[in-house]
Order: structure tokens, then sequence, then C-alpha cells
């Protein structure tokens, strides 16, 4: 499929956002940060609640929203997966963060990546990546990858190629607004106006 050159309109109900995914080839050397009071807490099928709570904390600012649509029995199944590998990063005072791997044969995808608003750029960040990129090239594979969106923190690509990710493809998304179907209130994300069908 071929997209025109210039503006294509989004119809109401509908939100887009441009995709970047990007790809680690092989193991960088961990950048160095402090891990003072940093934790993993493995979630699994019984933390299905905890997951959605962290979820929604990190990304309710960024529209994420696609675990939302799905029941807490759904995401259960999901963390029992046994190639799923999901944990909440914590520190003194509960999660403040969340790592999503999935593994897929000789690679990995980091299916979701964020920290709550209030520990962004005090190196939890690159606390949460190293422990990725280390986690993830534990077993033998060819690429870890993931993706972001322009919906996603301004710093997220930056952030990710300072990693040592490298883009290599580009698509939009355009899905239902969450905040229409009720999976996430009316006044979030005020950075996209509420267009209605």
């Amino acid at each position: 499929m071929t997209l025109p050159d210039g503006y294509t309109d989004v119809p109401p109900g509908k939100i887009a956002a441009v995709v970047t995914y990007l790809e680690m080839r092989a193991k960088v050397a961990s950048r160095l940060t402090p891990a003072t009071g940093l934790s993993l807490r493995r979630l699994g099928p019984g933390d299905a609640l905890e997951y959605l709570a962290v979820y929604r904390r990190i990304g309710e600012r960024w529209m994420w929203f696609s675990r939302l649509a799905a029941t807490p029995d759904a995401v259960a199944a999901v963390l029992a997966r046994p190639q799923i590998l999901a944990f909440a990063l914590q520190d003194g005072d509960g999660a403040i963060g969340l790592l999503e791997l999935e593994e897929q044969g000789d690679e990995t995808e980091i299916v979701y990546f964020g920290l709550v608003d209030s520990a962004v750029g005090a190196g939890a960040g690159r606390w949460l990546m190293n422990e990725a990129i280390t986690r993830a090239f534990a077993r033998p594979i060819r690429r870890l990858w993931l993706h972001t969106c322009t919906l996603d923190h301004p710093g997220a690509p930056a952030f990710y190629r300072r990693s040592g990710f490298v883009p290599y493809r580009l698509a939009i998304e355009v899905a239902d607004d969450p905040r229409l179907v009720g999976l996430l209130p009316p006044d979030s994300f005020p950075d996209i106006p509420l267009t209605l069908p």
C-alpha cells in the first residue's frame, strides 16, 4: 500500500500515531547508572490486577490502551505464557515502572517499557533498560526489538537510540480513540483533542 504525500484525514473517533521500530542486533555494553533502591519483581498470572494498575499509572499519560481493553483473566493468560517475562520496577515506595519482554524464537521484543512520570530523568529508565538488554541477551538471540510512537514520551526515541537501538521501519497506527470507548478518561492525553464521530 502506498500512502499519498501530504495530509491524510483521520476519521472522527479515531487516533493516529507514527510508529518507529528499532532493533539491536548484538548486546551493547551497559551504560553505568546507580541502582540504589531499585529492584525487579516478576509478575505472573496471579498479578494481573497489579500489572493493570501499573500499566494504567504509566500509560494513561501516554494513551496506552491495548492491555486496558483486556479483562484481568485475559491479562493473566498473557502473563502465564512461558515466553512472556513481565516485571514491575520497584523502589522503596512501590512499583514505578513496567518491563515486558516476549521471547519470539531467535528474537526478543520489548513489548512494554515505561516509568511513572515522577521516575523519569532520575536514572531508573537507564537501570531498567540495562536489565532488559541483559535479560534478553541471556539467551542466544539474533536481535532485540521494540517500537515507540508519537504518543509516547517525546524523549523515548532518543533514549532508545542512546541505548544502542537502531531505527529500521516506520508505520502509521490508526485506532479507535480509547477515551470514547471508556478505556481512558475523556480528559486524558490533552495533547490530542477528542474528535467525536
